[in-house]
């Protein structure tokens, strides 16, 4: 009886906070992420992930809140994903999922070097790597980073040198108006707690310092569903599962990343 009430009251909390979402998909919230300089204000913000299907799998509460706002997103992949010696298949999918998140595809880079191969074990060059950022913060007037935390959600090495990189670049600029802000990655039961993270999420980001923290839920997570699905040499069945399960298909937690 006990394990069924526990069942009951994890199902009605599912369903609560999945009419959460729904609503703000109707009726979008005011974030308060990018608009201390006044909401009228778009940015040009670069999100810097590591392999075709990060921006689906991980990003996409982020990618879907920023575009409806008519922010303006670049996309820089440190690679193609070519670990099964299918990078060009898997470019391609990343393009076609960009263009399903409202990001243009002449503003997705998938980089394709010898120093940024898919694959545990790989170390990247985290200097390269923030030579790059420069140049494309350079080339595009960025103003906004995004990318993974130290942790890298899945503990992936390829994540945590992206991490790596662009905190060096953050470390390294002059640029003083810049900011670099991280994916928070939490535990293996938030994780996988699919909506109902919105409420852990949310907690976390009121009771942050001076806006060092932002929740951004996923104002479209159908629309991430289809994203991920464009990335078919990945979309096996328990990359559906995660995606249906993830707390990451629902809600991103950034947190600013200080120099």
């Amino acid at each position: 009886m006990e394990w069924f009430m526990i069942l009951v009251s994890v199902a009605v909390l599912w369903l609560a906070s999945l009419c959460k979402i729904i609503h703000a998909s109707f009726y979008p919230y005011r974030s308060s992420f990018l608009n201390n300089v006044g909401s009228l204000q778009k940015r040009n913000v670069l999100l810097v992930i590591a392999h075709p299907d990060d921006e689906s799998m991980f990003f996409s509460p982020t990618i879907n809140q920023l575009t409806s706002r008519g922010h303006n997103v670049h996309i820089l992949c440190m690679s193609t994903g070519n670990v099964d010696d299918m990078g060009d298949v898997r470019k391609e999918e990343l393009y076609r999922a960009s263009a399903i998140l409202k990001v243009p595809i002449q503003q997705v880079t998938v980089m394709d070097h010898p120093d940024f191969q898919d694959g545990f074990g790989k170390i990247w060059n985290t200097s390269l790597l923030s030579k790059i950022v420069e140049k494309k913060i350079h080339d595009h007037a960025i103003d906004i980073i995004i990318t993974f935390d130290n942790y890298g959600v899945s503990g992936h090495c390829n994540h945590r040198d992206v991490h790596h990189g662009v905190r060096r670049f953050m470390l390294d600029t002059s640029q003083q108006e810049l900011e670099a802000w991280e994916l928070v990655s939490t535990n293996i039961i938030r994780k996988y707690s699919g909506p109902i993270d919105i409420w852990f999420s949310s907690w976390g980001a009121q009771n942050s310092l001076d806006g060092q923290m932002h929740c951004l839920l996923n104002e479209n997570p159908r629309r991430s569903y289809v994203a991920m699905s464009q990335h078919l040499s990945q979309w096996v069945w328990f990359r559906k599962l995660f995606v249906s399960f993830s707390s990451y298909t629902y809600v991103n937690t950034l947190r600013k990343i200080n120099k």
